[in-house]
């Protein structure tokens, strides 16, 4: 039997043919985009682009050692406008990213995954490539103040040295330090010795979003802190309880990676096969063969049904009597696939998820022998660690007045500390009250010593990854703004500044490594120092006769359930000042900007909401108003929202976009809170968003079919589309000598977590333009990840698919340029010559693609020299007026032709790699030379799979895409 072809949309609107969504179609830009009415201003310009500064007295470069060599005493070995690249790590709670960053005269510019560490394995998310634009924001602190008033470093140690000696003649009686997580060994050991000066201080840490659950489910089956580490390289069935690991997880890079490596319908052992139950749309969910779409509140309720199918199916279960889900279920189809698949199996539970559901998923993999295989279990230290326990005790302390002196080690706890615990006015009646942070933020406002603390990039440290692997921080500019680094801020507390942060990191490890020197030196260079054993726990029959999570019934109508998501874009409020990630559209719903409680659209037909509307959302006697957002595939009943917006004082790009969810959360349900509701206000919210831009109009776009249907035709994606012998109008030039470039994009792979785009944005230049100019589609990005549903609104899969400039041999828009502005060069490569082009925007308008950009504005006009530090030298910072695309990355290409001469040979397959390829932790984009039959980009066009887009225009792309395959089987499950 033939199998039905799907059909794909974009939005509910364009789905129900809503006539204003018709009527955007008749134009690229909708009204009003091409007037220039509103000019933007130089100060709303700096605002967006939220990252220049004047580095004119702090021009500097360095070699990879202690001291910042001042450039007038150039360095050795410096060749200008040649980039030199350093490994370094990026500390982020218990986790460590290793990454190599390119620099130009000691400037970093560029942040790429360090392949030889296990976290990033060569690749990074859309966060980590933002940092640079962390580094370079003008809105970090350049002054210290107190009680508002400028002050110096030195007036703070005269004020910390009559601290100390108070804490020190009463034994630190009523100090209390607040941190976030940190996993470095050297401050542990800072940490340690301020608790031995001041042992009846108290030092607590809190991240808003963390492990907790995992670590307390697992305390019950270990009696002590654990964590699971996953291998999904060696998982055949994967089953996620409301996990979303290939998107907001910790260990995502690592994760996609590992996970991509089972999406080969050729791969040995067979193609995995995942399931998800969720009751958000994710990107894990996307990628889902089976997704089941439910409330969160029923997800445990769900693990005892699988558990309790696989004890029928023979497994030693120690289980309360649980009833047995019905014949082809999802319950009793997951529970039989993953039974058949014993030692290739996996169960994960998502971290918002209770305490009993990661105990449970313990146990379900321990019975289906998962544990040492596809899963292993780790002990982890507490000590330096997000803890809610000890964060609830200090609460108490400082409602019975026992602080005296409050320090916060970065975080900001006044704006996303839990709303029961009323952070804020406890802080406020602390009599000393010192911040030492990166960005402005609400807790600084109402400090009275606010200390500016130094970005990773310009410190010396060291970090542990969760899997024990050490390595080093090094810095690649000398500190900006007068800041700080964690290490030398916590001698300063010790009063132990006797040692420089170089000398205090190199005293950790002086004594635990074998040969010091050259230790030290290759940590140095590869970025790994070494890998510390962890203490592996043994395999622990736990009894869930006596599991019970606390019985939450099921959603309706007038008691909702909220489902708090740590955002993909600013976490948990620490990058809302970060105008890369605020533009960057959410995977899902596309919205830039903002955040939005997220529903089903039955939910929304029966309140009577349409997107945008505002809502009140109440739990007992708190309350937050927040605009909606219908999502096709949402759970019903379930409201979803991300973390970290609303932010009333942090720089002048974070501040107040979007609404602020800790507002209503709390310290007991801190992941899924039962009970709320929903209320219509009456009033509607402006939302920026790029799900219908550039619309497709019903073409045979993205193809995809199951991995049965692939088996018996291995071909089928390139027949979805039959056209008559194409013949083009003139006589084509046959591009087969020389170097030939071309692109590959697994749609089996691609999660579309938009870490290519940021990368994209970073290595060319790309400006952001800002809500407004969004909202009239002029966003700027060169790259796009476009966003499907298929099937009905309620139970609608999702793919992806990434759409830039595809070069075109018989390019469309080089045809209808009057200034030959775009142009085709002799490597096939489209280029565009900028300051011949006049902006008439033909070229866009005859894109079938869609993926040129207008540049409305002069976004360089009165930016100095010190300014242009922030942007890669290697690439044209372009004028108003415009026409901006995908270049392929040209100037990487020319380099690598360059090193390649050099050394008197041709460029070789994997010589270098184009942004977006290189950020990939999918490892779903492949770049190369077509004329070279053994490159990897040709063997991915010559896969079965391969297929070009919209190929019966006779454009010839030099971009391919291999069609998405998904691993069903036969059975049917409902939706629970």
């Amino acid at each position: 039997m033939k199998e039905e072809q799907k059909t794909y949309w974009r939005s509910i609107q364009q789905l129900e043919g809503d006539p204003n969504y018709l009527e955007s179609l008749h134009r690229e830009f909708p009204e009003g985009a091409s007037e220039l009415n509103d000019p933007i201003s130089r100060r709303s310009f700096l605002k967006f682009m939220g990252a220049s500064v004047a580095f004119a007295s702090l021009a500097s470069c360095r070699k990879p050692l202690e001291k910042i060599i001042p450039y007038v005493n150039a360095p050795e070995n410096l060749i200008p406008g040649k980039p030199q690249y350093y490994a370094t790590t990026m500390p982020f709670g218990s986790r460590a990213y290793g990454l190599v960053v390119e620099s130009h005269e000691g400037r970093p510019t560029k942040i790429e995954g360090n392949k030889l560490h296990p976290a990033s394995l060569g690749a990074t998310d859309a966060r980590t490539q933002a940092e640079i634009l962390n580094l370079y924001d003008p809105d970090r602190k350049n002054v210290l103040t107190h009680k508002g008033q400028p002050a110096s470093w030195e007036d703070f140690e005269a004020f910390w040295s009559s601290e100390f000696s108070t804490f020190a003649s009463n034994r630190g009686k009523g100090l209390v330090v607040l941190s976030e997580s940190f996993s470095s060994p050297t401050l542990e050991r800072l940490k340690k010795k301020f608790q031995e000066r001041f042992p009846q201080s108290v030092w607590v840490h809190y991240e808003p979003i963390d492990e907790s659950h995992e670590r307390e489910g697992l305390t019950r089956v270990f009696g002590h802190p654990a964590h699971a580490q996953l291998s999904l390289e060696k998982a055949k069935r994967i089953l996620s309880l409301d996990a979303d690991f290939l998107g907001n997880h910790l260990d995502q890079v690592a994760l996609t990676k590992a996970f991509s490596k089972g999406r080969d319908p050729h791969v040995a052992g067979g193609m995995n096969r995942l399931y998800v139950a969720e009751n958000d749309h994710s990107l894990t969910g996307g990628m889902a063969d089976k997704r089941l779409r439910m409330p969160s509140s029923q997800i445990f309720a769900l693990a005892q049904e699988i558990a309790s199918e696989l004890k029928g199916l023979g497994a030693d279960l120690s289980l309360s009597k649980v009833a047995r889900s019905a014949k082809d279920s999802f319950a009793s189809q997951v529970a039989k696939d993953l039974w058949k698949h014993r030692g290739e199996a996996v169960v994960i539970a998502g971290l918002h998820q209770p305490a009993e559901v990661h105990a449970l998923a313990y146990e379900l993999n321990r019975v289906l022998n998962g544990v040492g295989r596809t899963v292993s279990y780790h002990k982890v230290p507490e000590a330096t660690l997000s803890n809610e326990k000890d964060f609830e005790n200090l609460i108490g302390r400082m409602r019975s007045g026992k602080v005296s002196t409050f320090i916060t080690l970065g975080g900001n706890p006044v704006f996303n500390a839990p709303a029961d615990f009323d952070f804020e006015a406890l802080y406020q009646k602390v009599p000393s009250r010192i911040h030492f942070s990166l960005l402005p933020d609400e807790t600084g406002k109402l400090a009275d010593w606010v200390l500016p603390r130094a970005h990773f990039l310009e410190s010396w440290g060291d970090a542990r990854h969760i899997d024990g692997t050490l390595s080093l921080v090094q810095p690649l500019i000398r500190p900006l703004f007068q800041a700080r680094s964690d290490v030398s801020f916590l001698g300063l507390l010790s009063m132990n500044m006797n040692l420089s942060d170089f000398d205090q990191v190199q005293q950790t490890w002086r004594f635990s490594l074998g040969n010091f020197e050259s230790e030290w030196r290759q940590g140095l260079h590869d970025g790994v120092l070494k890998k510390e054993p962890l203490e592996l726990l043994e395999i622990s029959k736990a009894s869930l006769k006596g599991l019970k999570a606390k019985p939450v019934s099921r959603p309706t109508l007038k008691s909702l359930e909220l489902v708090f998501q740590a955002s993909p874009a600013v976490f948990d409020g620490r990058y809302a000042n970060n105008a890369w990630l605020q533009e960057l559209p959410d995977p899902v719903t596309k919205i830039t900007w903002d955040n939005v409680a997220k529903l089903s659209p039955q939910t929304a037909k029966e309140f009577n909401l349409k997107d945008g509307d505002l809502v009140d959302l109440t739990v007992g006697d708190r309350k937050m108003n927040v605009a909606i957002w219908a999502v096709p595939g949402h759970a019903k009943y379930s409201v979803s929202l991300a973390l970290g917006y609303g932010r009333t004082n942090s720089g002048v790009v974070g501040k107040n976009a979007g609404f602020n969810a800790y507002a209503i959360r709390d310290s007991k349900n801190p992941g899924i809170l039962s009970g709320v509701k929903l209320s219509k206000v009456g009033k509607t919210y402006p939302i920026s968003c790029t799900q219908d831009h550039g619309s497709m109009e019903g073409r045979a776009i993205v193809r995809e079919g199951s991995l049965d249907q692939y088996k018996k035709d291995p071909e089928f994606a390139k027949k979805m589309v039959k056209h008559p012998p194409l013949k083009s109008l003139w006589e084509e030039k046959d591009y087969k000598e020389g170097h030939q470039w071309g692109m590959t994009i697994d749609l089996n792979k691609c999660t579309g977590c938009n870490a290519c785009v940021t990368a994209c944005q970073s290595e060319n230049n790309v400006p952001v333009v800002g809500k407004e100019q969004v909202g009239n589609a002029r966003e700027m990005h060169w790259l796009r990840v476009d966003r499907y549903f298929a099937g009905t609104p309620e139970e609608a899969e999702m793919v992806v698919q990434p759409m830039a400039c595809h070069h075109c041999e018989n390019a469309p828009c080089e045809q209808v340029c009057p200034v030959n502005a775009t142009v085709h060069d002799d490597e096939g490569l489209n280029a565009m010559v900028y300051n011949r082009c006049i902006g008439t925007r033909y070229c866009s308008n005859n894109c079938p693609y869609k993926v040129r950009r207008f540049n409305f504005f002069n976004y360089t006009k009165d930016k100095s020299e010190e300014e242009k530090m922030a942007m890669n030298p290697d690439v044209t910072i372009r004028f108003r007026g415009v026409m901006e695309k995908c270049t392929y990355c040209v100037q990487r290409i020319s380099k690598a032709k360059i090193d390649a001469k050099n050394q008197s040979r041709d460029v070789k397959d994997g010589d270098f790699q184009v942004a977006c390829q290189q950020v990939c932790p999918a490892e779903a984009i492949q770049f190369g030379n077509l004329v070279d039959p053994k490159s990897e980009v040709v063997q991915q066009k010559n896969n079965s799979r391969s297929y070009d887009l919209l190929a019966e225009l006779n454009v010839k792309p030099r971009t391919s895409y291999l069609a998405k395959i998904r691993n069903v089987d036969s059975q049917k499950g409902g939706d629970s």
